[in-house]
């Protein structure tokens, strides 16, 4: 599944904010109920398979004092909450056969850098997938940031990202059209009080 990058996208939008100075400075937290990783593979070359995972946590801090070097974030996904709307299938794609979520059960990004300007930017750190880490570089760009109803601030972000799941040792031939996965990610950050 090389699209698997939802820590990698939350980063990238978190770093950017704060490298230009268009979010709140401090620490954020990822909204799990408003955070989003999906992914996309071929189907034997024929369709789309979609899915998502619906289980991502993490932690970002930023300073714009501070300049893109400043910045932090770290993103873990569940990798057992995988849901592509089909029971069986899910149960398959948490098999030794692809994600290994017994072995690996989570997956993780912890950002290196961000160049950019507040229209966006691209996003570098390293993706943990399936035991596998690898620098990865993907382009961000901020959706919107403001007060909530709640009293609190908070800051929204997307990215995409594709991957070659044999990079990360998921060898399973389902058709040569089916090594790429494309990953999209929607975070959204409460900053903590």
């Amino acid at each position: 599944m090389r699209r698997f990058t939802t820590s990698a996208f939350f980063a990238a939008g978190l770093v950017l904010l704060l490298a230009n100075g268009a979010a709140a400075a401090g620490a954020y937290t990822i909204d799990p109920l408003h955070t989003f990783v999906e992914f996309r593979i071929k189907h034997l070359g024929f369709s789309w398979m979609v899915g998502t995972f619906d289980k991502v946590t993490g932690d970002l801090t930023f300073d714009p004092a501070t300049g893109e070097g400043g910045q932090a974030i770290t993103v873990n996904i569940d990798t057992a909450s995988i849901d592509t709307s089909h029971a069986e299938r899910d149960k398959h794609l948490r098999s030794p056969d692809f994600l290994d979520v017994d072995k690996f059960p989570t997956a993780s990004f912890a950002s290196t850098g961000f160049k950019g300007d507040a229209t966006g930017g691209v996003l570098t750190g390293t993706l943990t997938l399936h035991g596998v880490t690898k620098t990865v570089s993907f382009p961000v760009k901020p959706v919107g940031e403001g007060k909530d109803p709640w009293g609190g601030y908070r800051a929204g972000f997307e990215g995409e990202l594709t991957i070659d799941r044999r990079d990360y040792g998921m060898d399973k031939a389902l058709g040569p059209a089916s090594w790429d996965v494309s990953l999209f990610f929607s975070v959204e950050g409460i900053l903590k009080k």
